[in-house]
């Protein structure tokens, strides 16, 4: 159980200002996160894995090739394209700041 001199202490330490009317709220806050933080370690391990709670499987279809666009139209909106491939203008360092 943490004290109220615990906190004073803590905030000292850390160089914080607390309000005396705020020393007990967080006074029981902290204990609140402790006892939270105790029952979870309590908890330990059960035979059942968390992530077999749910019998779902995900559904992926297999990787198909398939036919795509041929490069020209693709490009033909591309104002340059070169060799099937995008142009793109190269970028003077300095340029654009």
């Amino acid at each position: 159980m943490v004290t109220r001199e615990e906190i004073e202490n803590i905030a000292l330490l850390a160089k914080l200002y607390l309000p005396e009317e705020e020393i007990e709220g967080l006074t029981e806050e902290m204990n609140r996160i402790i006892a939270f933080a105790d029952t979870i370690s309590a908890a330990g391990e059960s035979d059942e894995a968390f992530d077999q709670l749910n019998p779902l499987e995900n559904v992926l279809r297999e990787d198909e090739v398939v036919p795509s666009y041929p490069p020209e139209e693709i490009l033909q909106n591309a104002g340059g394209g070169e060799d099937g491939f995008f142009f793109l203008p190269h970028k003077q360092s300095g340029e654009g700041r």
